[in-house]
């Protein structure tokens, strides 16, 4: 039998216990919690992901801000832009939203961020933190999200054998030091991976994050196993679909997300949830969620 994860509704779960969080907050302190977004470009996934991060922001009274800036932006006038709001009291979340244009660093800027208000967790410093295992950096929300699903799966994790197909800075990498530190045995593949269905069947967690459609087969995976597919791709028809096959990988998985409605959301609210522990900490408050 097999277990679909509903990210909707763990994330609808956390953001209840968030809004109480956050009221409490402007009873004991009067602050509210601010995110404040940068834009670059007209993008059409980044104008709907931005337009989904704020309106949930505000379902919870939140203060949010979104700073556009043309594609001919330059470096100077975005890096002005995020100091003006490293030094704003009531912002105390600032996101960069992936990708920028060619001509910029997006490293850089990312760099620019004050590490306390780099709610995204993509700060030098906040990666250097997870990479050492030190407490008190913020981590990228994709993989705080899907730890958090693994977890509604499988409460104990160490021992256990876990296959990350994906290296980037946004989910491959910083999943693979969160799940170190659960006491897992980590590898990390990619879309070129010789064999990669044996390193598949060799997963008892599999986490996808490539962005091809469909591309892990059902019969790679491992009977049992948990699958985090951490893709999302538009066919030409319209529909949504992950980075494996969900039709197929329901017939060995032993739990796996759906695409859309599993990790997508649980990104979100894990964004949502750094920014409120960034208010708490200016406030000199203690947050436990």
């Amino acid at each position: 039998m097999y277990k679909i994860i509903d990210g909707r509704k763990r994330a609808e779960e956390l953001k209840k216990r968030l809004l109480t969080l956050v009221i409490e907050l402007k009873k004991n302190t009067g602050t509210i919690p601010g995110l404040a977004a940068l834009r670059i470009g007209d993008n059409p996934s980044s104008q709907l992901y931005v337009k989904t991060k704020g309106l949930q922001a505000k379902a919870l009274g939140y203060h949010f801000e979104e700073h556009v800036f043309p594609n001919t932006a330059s470096l100077q006038d975005i890096e002005y832009r995020i100091n003006e709001l490293n030094q704003a009291e009531n912002i105390h979340g600032i996101i960069l939203q992936l990708p920028t244009p060619d001509h910029l660093d997006r490293f850089h800027l990312l760099s620019c961020i004050d590490p306390l208000k780099d709610v995204d967790g993509l700060h030098p410093l906040n990666s250097g933190k997870l990479f050492q295992g030190i407490k008190g950096g913020f981590v990228p929300c994709t993989p705080l999200g899907c730890l958090d699903l693994i977890q509604t799966v499988n409460p104990s994790l160490s021992g256990l054998r876990v296959g990350i197909i994906g290296t980037s800075i946004l989910v491959g990498r910083p999943m693979a030091l969160l799940l170190l530190q659960q006491g897992c045995t980590v590898s990390i593949a990619n879309s070129k991976t010789k064999d990669l269905a044996s390193f598949c069947e060799a997963a008892d967690i599999l986490i996808v994050a490539i962005g091809k459609p469909r591309f892990i087969q059902g019969d790679w995976i491992k009977k049992g196993a948990t699958v985090i597919d951490v893709g999302i791709n538009r066919l030409a028809n319209g529909d949504l679909v992950g980075d494996v096959d969900f039709d197929q990988a329901l017939l060995k998985a032993g739990a796996i997300t759906p695409v859309p409605g599993g990790v997508g959301p649980m990104t979100v609210v894990s964004l949502l949830r750094n920014t409120l522990e960034s208010a708490y900490m200016h406030a000199d408050q203690p947050f436990s969620l």
